[in-house]
């Protein structure tokens, strides 16, 4: 019987030349030989060549991606836009608030949560989505946003379906915290968790997969493009179809300043015939480390901030500003047809292969740690779904109300969490102002957007305050 699942292996690895993989078979426990069979039957041969060839290809033609996007970032232009102050479309904001508004009414809408990171480079090895941001009431992500659906669906009246993507190192702990939680509000039937796939590791020659230790390969997560093919895997598209959604709000944990289910945003991209529309902010900078949002070819793509050349980046219309000024905030509304049609496609989102440093073990079964990239790297983007759209619309917003990432430690100098706070409580300032009180700048605020949003006439807020 041993022998029987060995030379099965052997049969399915020697094809593509990675027989190395079974290399330790006889070294390993019952249960390691189960955990490494499973893996290999996993193993997907006909991707693996369709790599290798691509990757070989591109080699022996001297690999100059370089000189491709720069002929792709000469041809590229703004892409179709609605702008800041409304105009680039043939309808008004007013009319896409209320189209957007009718979408939600009518039930129609469900959000997508990409919650698969940790919070390693916060310096917190949790799930991203855990950690704790509020600025007076110490929410966490997960409440933040979660909160923020409630609030959406209390205005229309209805129940916003909601699917959270998790990645391997976060599942477990994501669904336990979620369901404790009671799913901060949401109800448990309107909430779903799907898991992304992973990817193995090669080799920088693209010649062996690499193994992390004698019984499993090096795995890692598929990218946030990896969205696409485990929803589909999951049921949660097949959900979202009985359920009768025709669009679909995608949003990233790491923003408390999302603009969940924004209706001149969702009523934008219905309005434009687009199956998928991007938020995007105007670049500060020519060589802001951003993807650049362009129209090349008669296709609305992104070119990486690492992959445009400066000339291109610092190139001006006639009124001076820049060309290619729309920066990604990875913010998409997604018809749910074209989500179908895309997952229908055997690999409609193309690899992005990354050199990386990746622990590996050697010929002698001993753990290596490279001092320099040594391997080859799998993700996918979902931003590679714009060029499949028929239709595609950029919706520009300010990032003072619609933008804060947290992705680093307050060691850093950006995209931190007390600069989130900084800007969570400056968006908080203003909307109470709106509603008549007073507040000086450096008053602590914060509002919970289940929050009634009375106040007497007259308020002055002279302390920290949680609106809740």
């Amino acid at each position: 019987m041993e022998d029987e699942r060995l030379n099965r292996l052997r049969e399915k690895l020697r094809p593509i030349g990675q027989e190395h993989l079974i290399a330790f078979w006889d070294r390993l426990s019952a249960a390691e030989r189960g955990q490494l069979a499973r893996r290999i039957d996993e193993l997907d041969g006909e991707l693996f060549r369709e790599l290798q060839a691509d990757f070989r290809v591109r080699r022996a033609s001297g690999g100059d991606e370089k000189s491709q996007w720069a002929d792709l970032a000469a041809r590229a232009a703004s892409p179709p836009a609605m702008r800041l102050d409304g105009s680039g479309v043939r309808f008004t904001a007013d009319q896409a608030r209320q189209r957007g508004a009718e979408l939600l009414r009518a039930g129609q809408v469900g959000m997508i949560l990409v919650a698969g990171g940790l919070g390693t480079r916060l310096g917190f090895d949790q799930p991203k989505g855990l950690f704790p941001l509020g600025p007076l009431s110490n929410r966490t992500l997960f409440q933040i946003l979660l909160e923020q659906l409630q609030a959406v669906g209390r205005k229309y009246g209805v129940r916003i379906p909601l699917y959270v993507m998790t990645s391997p190192s976060t599942d477990e702990v994501t669904r336990s915290f979620l369901s404790e939680h009671r799913w901060f509000g949401v109800h448990a039937e309107d909430a779903k968790i799907f898991c992304q796939a992973t990817m193995w590791a090669v080799d920088d020659r693209f010649e062996r997969i690499l193994l992390e230790s004698p019984s499993s390969l090096f795995l890692g997560p598929d990218g946030h493009g990896g969205m696409l093919a485990a929803l589909a895997k999951s049921g949660c598209l097949a959900d979202m179809q009985r359920r009768g959604l025709t669009q679909i709000f995608y949003g990233q944990i790491d923003n408390p300043l999302l603009q969940v289910c924004d209706e001149l945003f969702l009523g934008s991209h219905v309005l434009a015939g687009s199956e998928m529309t991007t938020q995007v902010v105007r670049k500060r900078d020519p060589l802001e480390r951003v993807g650049n949002v362009v129209q090349a070819d008669g296709k609305v793509q992104v070119i990486e901030y690492s992959d445009l050349p400066e000339e291109s980046a610092r190139q001006t219309s006639a009124d001076g500003s820049l060309k290619l000024w729309a920066g990604n905030l990875a913010v998409h509304a997604l018809d749910v047809a074209f989500l179908s049609r895309a997952a229908s496609q055997r690999n409609s989102l193309p690899f992005h292969l990354a050199k990386k440093k990746v622990l590996f073990v050697g010929e002698d079964g001993r753990l290596i740690e490279p001092e320099k990239p040594n391997a080859i790297r799998f993700e996918r983007f979902i931003f590679d779904l714009l060029p499949l759209a028929r239709q595609a619309l950029v919706v520009e917003v300010d990032p003072a109300e619609a933008f804060a990432p947290v992705k680093n430690s307050d060691d850093e100098p950006t995209d931190n969490p007390r600069l989130a706070r900084a800007a969570m409580m400056a968006k908080d300032r203003r909307t109470l102002r709106t509603l008549g009180a007073k507040v000086a700048d450096d008053v602590p605020v914060e509002i919970n957007p289940l929050w009634n949003g009375k106040l007497p006439a007259g308020t002055v807020i002279t302390k920290p305050t949680y609106f809740a």
